[in-house]
């Protein structure tokens, strides 16, 4: 099927890919219910490669490529900080906080990036940017208040989670700005396969000296937990990846990363729909002002 001749086809595939993330977010959520943190980015790790591998395969792509050894040691290090650390501080955060106040601390992802590519990558900001950057921030900082009708959230339940979700967005900003150059000259896909792999070898070393390390793995062999964790990791994984890779492949770069943005409106619509979170006028003030920073901050820099 010759993709290219579908209209628009780089800029559906980039919408699609926040839309399919969304709905993994919203799945995560349901699995963490039953299903520990370490447990589900486990099983996420290993679906994810699986995955990856079999798709590498079916389009005839090595697995392994005559690459430097730091192209390797790159990716082993992102993989480590991005799919093994960060993912799990994001599922931590996100059974703490819940999807909609995730949607808002989420937009927190924007303003690491800037801080690490200033420190590392010698990039400037505008003054318009700064100002996106605050407002990020100022809704970040608002989740805080933002507990719902009686309080749902307990205060300490709430800080904890909201410092594990900016720490989530830290830290996969650090494995972005670590591997970003090698993105620009590999292929993606490649590096996703040895990203995950990275991180799930990093979880496995790590699954040994954990204290409920036995109920981890027979959450690998229980029909229920399989089924809680299997929709989200199929998703968001896999699914989202490709929808963003086509959209990477087909649209302009400067498109498709605003569409990509569109993720956090859609995890909050969805979690009001879907998981009956509450909607309160201060949450969505704090989905708007997020966002606005999000855009001032996309559209409004210096130029290449």
């Amino acid at each position: 099927m010759n993709l290219e001749a579908i209209p628009y086809v780089g800029e559906i595939c980039a919408l699609l890919a926040p839309l399919s993330w969304a709905f993994a977010v919203i799945l995560f959520r349901w699995a963490g219910q039953t299903v520990p943190p370490f447990t589900l980015n486990l099983f996420k790790n290993v679906l994810g490669l699986a995955l990856g591998l079999l798709t590498l395969l079916a389009l005839g792509d090595p697995v392994y490529r005559d690459a430097p050894l730091e192209d390797y040691l790159i990716l082993i290090g992102s993989g480590v900080i991005g799919i093994g650390v960060s993912d799990l501080l994001f599922f931590m955060s996100l059974n703490r906080v819940g999807a909609a106040l995730w949607s808002i601390v989420n937009t927190s992802y924007s303003p690491s990036i800037i801080l690490l590519a200033i420190l590392f990558l010698g990039e400037t900001l505008t003054p318009v940017q700064w100002i996106g950057v605050i407002m990020i921030l100022s809704a970040v900082l608002a989740v805080a208040w933002m507990r719902g009708p009686k309080g749902q959230i307990p205060p300490k339940q709430l800080a904890v989670g909201i410092a594990l979700g900016v720490l989530a967005m830290f830290t996969q900003g650090v494995s972005v700005v670590i591997v970003k150059p090698l993105l620009e000259r590999t292929d993606l896909l490649w590096n996703f396969v040895w990203r995950v792999a990275a991180g799930l070898v990093f979880m496995l070393i790590v699954l040994p000296f954990r204290p409920n390390r036995r109920t981890v793995i027979r959450a690998f062999t229980r029909v229920k937990d399989l089924s809680r964790m299997l929709p989200g990791s199929a998703v968001g994984t896999y699914v989202s990846l490709m929808f963003w890779l086509l959209g990477m492949k087909y649209a302009k770069a400067s498109v498709a990363s605003v569409l990509n943005q569109t993720n956090s409106l859609f995890v909050f619509v969805l979690a009001a729909l879907l998981l009956k979170e509450p909607v309160t006028r201060l949450r969505v003030l704090g989905l708007i002002v997020g966002l606005t920073g999000v855009a001032l901050v996309t559209f409004f820099g210096s130029g290449p």
